[in-house]
C-alpha cells in the first residue's frame, strides 16, 4: 500500500480517482490547490504524488516543477495526470520532473500499472 497525494480540484476527479487508488489498497491524501498540495507534500511526505494541470492558481506545471526542484520532495514521484493530452503538454510536464504523464481519464490498469513502475510492485 502506498500513500498517495491527489491534487485534484474537480471533486469529481478526485472521488473517482480516490475510490480508484483505495480499491487497489492505496491510502489517499488530497489536494484541491497547487499550494495546499506542495505544502501537504512536505508535510506529510507521501510516497507519489498524482497533479492535475489545471489548477487554480499555481498550474501543476509550476507545482511539478516546485516540488522537483526542492530538495526536501524531489524524491517524491510525480505523474501528472490532465486532460491536456497533446505532445507537447507531456514533453513539458516531464520537463518540470513528472515522472509520468497520464491523460484523464486514465484507465485503471493504465494509472495502476504507473504506480507500481514507479514505487515498486512490492507496495
Amino acid at each position: 500500500m502506498a500513500r498517495i497525494l491527489l491534487i485534484e480540484d474537480s471533486p469529481t476527479d478526485t472521488a473517482v480517482l480516490t475510490q480508484l487508488l483505495e480499491r487497489n489498497g492505496h491510502q489517499v491524501l488530497t489536494s484541491t490547490s497547487a499550494e495546499d498540495g506542495i505544502e501537504a507534500c512536505r508535510r506529510e511526505r507521501p510516497d507519489l504524488v498524482l497533479m492535475d494541470v489545471v489548477l487554480p492558481g499555481m498550474n501543476g506545471f509550476q507545482a511539478t516543477r516546485a516540488l522537483s526542484r526542492d530538495a526536501d520532495t524531489s524524491a517524491i514521484p510525480v505523474i501528472i495526470v490532465s486532460t491536456k493530452g497533446m505532445e507537447t503538454d507531456r514533453a513539458w510536464g516531464m520537463r518540470q520532473g513528472a515522472k509520468g504523464y497520464l491523460v484523464k481519464p486514465p484507465s485503471e490498469e493504465t494509472l495502476i500499472g504507473s504506480i507500481n513502475e514507479l514505487l515498486g510492485a512490492a507496495t
